[in-house]
């Protein structure tokens, strides 16, 4: 193991505001709409689902910096700034003329950058006089880091973890309880949607889109609760983009600028953080960085989905949101990056990828399970599996690089640890794991009632 450099800031370097992408791009995202008239809906018509504090956030195309809560930000500097690290281990086991650089988002007291937007939605439910809020969780990043947020801010919280998920990381459940949260395995019988599931299908082990629709209804049916969501929507990128901002400001202390950023993707909430910062000197001209997001083989919405309007969770309580989509009925397969296993990709980064404004890889589970060993052995760190697909894609980056010669300067998310992930490591190295693909048959077939998007 090389010693690797850190970059460190001060409190003083947090953000005081977060950066809001939709006021820069060239093409904005289409509106989202009510699945029953079609028509676009406004702020208020989510008031009932969200804080409408969030609520407001998600349809705000004219501000471009939002400014933090006080309290917000105190909370922050619990562990913010994170560290920029040089990964002088990693570019030495790979031999490769690249310089990587990666946000070490995993010292949060959670494991994960989830943090960064739990705590201000709770801070904003709270705000509004929310005594209840209600989520989904996939691998249970999310689910724990809203649990502490919600303690904190003494809000009651009901969290729907992915079955799957619920016994591939009890530790992670084990969390969330500790912290005071109730956790429910989904699909459950509690909810009239977790219900229709299991009596059509008594052995599905769950997605984020059945989490997502049990979640919603049980806000929606409880006095005074209101849902949280830990991806996919734009407010929840907004959060996140502390994570670039600070990364901004560290690689300036490196006397460098990323030619690459890459981020895992499940819904978008950690590669936003990340890319949206750098990218807006690309809106203006100034740079012509490179941005990849790295999903999963077995769930490709950024490569393989259709660009269509769809439903956010899979009994349809959502709004149709205009997405590059497996279908919300897509059943993905039970890959160990459960933050990963859901079936579309929010709006900026739908209309960002069908721009031609990032780029995406899928990557195969074995794949990102390889990198994410080379990672420990390389730079001390586990990653969690999700964070392993952004490892294995800047791999692939810098692999390229020793071929062609060339040195560049790549800068990837650390979203999180895998310390509670050692079963998914203990199964890799038996070599019990696998890897699974989508069919194009299954994509068409999920996909072709949906309404286009534009």
């Amino acid at each position: 193991m090389e010693q690797s450099k850190k970059f460190l800031l001060t409190e003083k370097d947090i953000p005081t505001a977060w950066y809001n992408v939709l006021t820069d791009m060239p093409v904005k995202p289409a509106p989202i709409l009510n699945p029953s008239t079609r028509e676009p809906l406004k702020a208020e018509d989510l008031y009932p689902l969200f804080a409408e504090e969030l609520a407001r956030q998600e349809f705000n195309d004219t501000d471009r910096w939002i400014e933090i809560p006080d309290e917000v930000r105190e909370m922050y500097k619990i562990w913010r700034p994170t560290p920029l690290v040089r990964a002088r281990g990693l570019e030495k086991a790979l031999d490769t003329p690249a310089h990587i650089y990666f946000k070490n988002e995993s010292v949060s007291p959670v494991g994960s950058h989830k943090l960064n937007s739990a705590i201000a939605q709770a801070y904003y439910c709270k705000k509004q006089g929310v005594t209840n809020i209600t989520t989904e969780t996939g691998a249970g990043q999310w689910g724990a880091a809203l649990s502490l947020a919600a303690k904190h801010f003494g809000l009651e919280l009901a969290v729907y973890m992915v079955k799957i998920s619920y016994h591939q990381k009890p530790y992670r459940r084990s969390i969330m309880q500790t912290y005071g949260a109730e956790v429910v395995a989904s699909p459950s019988m509690s909810t009239k949607a977790g219900r229709k599931i299991i009596t059509d299908h008594p052995n599905y082990q769950g997605s984020l889109g059945t989490a997502i629709s049990e979640a919603v209804e049980l806000a929606m049916s409880t006095p005074n609760c209101k849902y949280t969501l830990g991806s996919v929507l734009n407010h929840v990128s907004l959060h996140q983009t502390v994570i670039g901002l600070e990364a901004e400001k560290q690689m300036e202390m490196a006397g460098e600028y990323p030619d690459v950023v890459i981020g895992c993707f499940g819904g978008g909430s950690n590669f936003s953080g990340i890319s949206f910062p750098f990218l807006r000197h690309n809106f203006s001209g100034e740079r012509s960085t490179r941005f990849i997001a790295a999903e999963p083989l077995s769930c490709p919405k950024l490569t393989r989905g259709a660009f269509k309007y769809d439903f956010g969770d899979e009994a349809g309580y959502t709004p149709l949101i205009p997405m590059l989509t497996l279908g919300h009925n897509f059943a993905p397969a039970n890959i160990h990056a459960g933050g990963l296993r859901y079936h579309g990709a929010g709006s900026i980064v739908s209309r960002l990828k069908t721009d031609g404004l990032i780029d995406a890889v899928d990557i195969p589970q074995l794949e990102t399970f390889k990198a994410a060993t080379l990672f420990a052995q390389s730079e001390g760190i586990i990653p969690a599996p999700e964070s392993s697909h952004a490892i294995a894609a800047t791999i692939r980056e810098a692999l390229k690089a020793k071929e062609e010669g060339v040195r560049k300067t790549l800068l990837f998310n650390l979203s999180g640890h895998g310390l509670i992930d050692m079963a998914a490591y203990d199964q890799y190295l038996a070599g019990d794991l696998a890897n699974y693909e989508v069919s194009e048959a299954d994509v068409a077939a999920n996909t072709a009632d949906l309404m286009e998007a534009k």
